[in-house]
C-alpha cells in the first residue's frame, strides 16, 4: 500500500493544557482527534498560566519536551505572575512571543501552523516561523482582541498596548492563510476593521465524547456541601468579570423567601472571593460558592442540578458571539439551561433548551427560575434532551475536527483510525 509522509501540525497556544495541568483543553482535544486521524500534533505553551492546577516540570530549564496522553507538549519557559489582572501577565505575553523564534530545532518541522494565543502579538512569531518552514499559518481568534480590554476595562485605543494588539489582530488578518474562530460572528469584526478578502470558517468550541460518556464520581467533599432534597440552579466554571454572576446573586436575593430553591456555583476565578463576601454581606442561606473540581467529576456533579445557568454581562463584544464550553457541558448533561445574554449567536434559543432573556434584569432572571421550578419534570427533560441532542448533531471534536481538516488541507493518507 502506497502511503505518504505523516502530516504534523503545530499548535501556538501560551494557554494550552491538558485534563492534568487544567484549562485551557481546546487544543488537546483537538489534538487528540487529529492523533487518531494518524496527524502528528505539537503543542506549544507556556509553562505557567493563571488556569493552571497542575505546572509542568519545568524547573529551571528553558523549555521542556514532553508527552501527555501521546499528545507532543513544547513548554517554553515564562514569568510567573499571581493573577488575570496582574501586569506581570503582559510580560509574560512578549517573554513567550520572543522564545517561539528559537523552538525550530526542538520539534519536527510543520505542514500547518495553527496560532491561537489569547495574546494576538503571537501572530508576528508565528508569521515568521510557517514562513521559515513552507507552513500553512492559520490565525485562530477566541477573544476578541484588544476589544475585551477595551470594552471591560476602558482602556483607550490610543493605550500603547492596545495598540500594538490591533496591529497584530490586523496583521494576522491580513497575512494568514486562513482565519478561524470560536465566535461566529468574528467576520463582522474583521470587516469592521475595512479588511477585506480574509478566508474566515467559525469552529466551534465542544465536548470530546470520550470524556463526557466515562465520567469520575464526584468527590465526597462536594457532594457533601450540596443542598439535599432542593432544587437546585448549578454554575460550573471561571468566575470573571465577564460572567453575570452579581446577578445571579441579586436573584438568590429576590428569592430568598422560596426555601426550596438553591444555587450552587462551582469553580475559580478573580471575583470568587468578592463574591463570597457579598453573598455573606446579604446574609443569604440560599446560595453556596464551592471550589473547583477536576473537569472528569463535572458530568456527574451537572447531574445533581435540576437548572443550569450561564449569563454574560451586557456588553458590545458579545455581538460577535459566544462560545463558552460550559454551554456544551450543560447541553451534554441533558438540563434545562438559562441564558442571560444580549448578544449575537446564541445557542440555547438555537437549541430550543432552556430560557433565554435578552435583558439584564434579575425579575426576569428570577421568573425563569420559577417558570422552570414550576414546569412538570418531564417536560424539564424533555428541554434538557434537546440540548443534549443538539450538541451531539454539531459540536463534538470529533466533527469539529473533520471540518478543521477540510479548513486546514491538512492531507493525510496513512490509515485513517477513527471512522
Amino acid at each position: 500500500m502506497t502511503t505518504q509522509k505523516q502530516s504534523r501540525i503545530w499548535i501556538i497556544n501560551d494557554y494550552a493544557g491538558s485534563p492534568f495541568h487544567g484549562m485551557i483543553y481546546r487544543h488537546y482535544y483537538m489534538a487528540k482527534e487529529l492523533q487518531k486521524r494518524n496527524i502528528k500534533t505539537t503543542i506549544i505553551s507556556a509553562s505557567y498560566s493563571h488556569f493552571m492546577v497542575n505546572r509542568p516540570p519545568i524547573r529551571d530549564k528553558p523549555y521542556l519536551l514532553e508527552k501527555i496522553d501521546m499528545i507532543e507538549y513544547l513548554w517554553l519557559k515564562v514569568i510567573e505572575y499571581k493573577d488575570s489582572r496582574d501586569k506581570k501577565r503582559i510580560l509574560k505575553w512578549f517573554q513567550f512571543c520572543m522564545k517561539l523564534f528559537t523552538v525550530s530545532n526542538k520539534i519536527d518541522k510543520p505542514d500547518v501552523i495553527l496560532c491561537s494565543g489569547s495574546a494576538p502579538m503571537l501572530i508576528l512569531p508565528s508569521y515568521f516561523l510557517a514562513k521559515k518552514h513552507g507552513a500553512k499559518l492559520i490565525f485562530e481568534i477566541r477573544d476578541i482582541w484588544p476589544l475585551t480590554l477595551m470594552d471591560f476595562k476602558g482602556y483607550s485605543k490610543y493605550n500603547p498596548l492596545i495598540y500594538i494588539m490591533q496591529k497584530s489582530v490586523n496583521f494576522g488578518f491580513r497575512n494568514a492563510d486562513k482565519v478561524i474562530s470560536v465566535l461566529p460572528h468574528t467576520d463582522t469584526y474583521i470587516q469592521e476593521q475595512g479588511i477585506s478578502d480574509v478566508d474566515f470558517s467559525y469552529l466551534p468550541n465542544g465536548i470530546f465524547l470520550e470524556e463526557l460518556q466515562n465520567p469520575s464520581p464526584l468527590n465526597k467533599k462536594t457532594q457533601l456541601e450540596l443542598p439535599k432534597d432542593k432544587f437546585t440552579i448549578g454554575y460550573t466554571g471561571a468566575m470573571g468579570m465577564g460572567d453575570g454572576l452579581d446577578l445571579l446573586i441579586d436573584v438568590a436575593d429576590l428569592l430568598r423567601d422560596k426555601d426550596n430553591i438553591n444555587f450552587i456555583l462551582i469553580g475559580r476565578g478573580s471575583e470568587k472571593e468578592r463574591l463570597k463576601k457579598r453573598i455573606y454581606d446579604l446574609k443569604l442561606n440560599n446560595i453556596k460558592i464551592l471550589d473547583a473540581i477536576p473537569k472528569q467529576e463535572i458530568q456527574s456533579l451537572l447531574a445533581l442540578f435540576d437548572v443550569c445557568y450561564i449569563g454574560w454581562e451586557d456588553k458590545e463584544i458579545y455581538k460577535y458571539g459566544i462560545s463558552a464550553n460550559k454551554i456544551f457541558d450543560y447541553m451534554y448533561a441533558g438540563k434545562p439551561i438559562i441564558h442571560l445574554f444580549t448578544g449575537r449567536g446564541d445557542l440555547i434559543s438555537k437549541a430550543n433548551c432552556g430560557i433565554s432573556i435578552q435583558e439584564h434584569k434579575s425579575s426576569l432572571v428570577s421568573e425563569a427560575i420559577l417558570k422552570l421550578y414550576y414546569t412538570d419534570k418531564e417536560e424539564r427533560k424533555e428541554i434538557g434532551l434537546r440540548g443534549k441532542i443538539f450538541v451531539l448533531e454539531n459540536h463534538t471534536y470529533r466533527k469539529i475536527i473533520e471540518k478543521f481538516i477540510r479548513i486546514s488541507q491538512l492531507e493525510n493518507k496513512v490509515k485513517i483510525f477513527a471512522r
